[in-house]
């Protein structure tokens, strides 16, 4: 005879929460917005607005750029629109496991910087860009999530 002992399930916080930086302030009351599923009909994103980000099927989204790792089978993606005002370091938080590609030009930038986000957050990833003025586009990719959040901050 075989018994079974009930067991206790222990969440150990490994530290404290931290507070989100005042540049994704808003992060917790997102505008919903639809991304596009094409480079010309992407959905224009303002920077310093979070958006909850609905998202097409990856079949159904036509990439503006080979993405760095290519979509699994029934996962979502979309294009936002992103005009840079001035030069500066940027950051694009996410609050879902997803790939991204900054593109330019139809290339895709290389980032300065990757993180989780603030403990105890919905911030998922946060990853930096040194950009100049001009129009982006934001390629999300893989997400196994119909909606993501994002949003898109100016480093001073």
């Amino acid at each position: 005879m075989i018994t079974l002992l009930p067991f206790a399930l222990l969440v150990v916080q490994t530290g404290a929460c931290e507070p989100v930086p005042p540049s994704l302030s808003g992060w917790t009351t997102p505008t919903p917005v639809k991304a596009g599923t094409r480079a010309a009909v992407a959905t224009p994103l303002p920077i310093g607005v979070a958006a909850a980000v609905g998202l097409a099927r990856s079949t159904d989204v036509a990439l503006a750029a080979p993405a760095h790792k290519p979509a699994a089978p029934a996962t979502s993606g979309g294009l936002l629109a992103i005009s840079v005002p001035t030069a500066a370091r940027y950051r694009v938080a996410l609050g879902a496991a997803a790939w991204i590609d900054l593109i330019r030009d139809g290339r895709p930038l290389a980032s300065t910087a990757h993180a989780h986000g603030p403990a105890c957050s919905t911030i998922r990833k946060m990853v930096d860009f040194d950009l100049t003025p001009g129009r982006y586009l934001l390629q999300i990719v893989g997400s196994a999530a119909p909606t993501v959040t994002v949003k898109i901050a100016r480093l001073d």
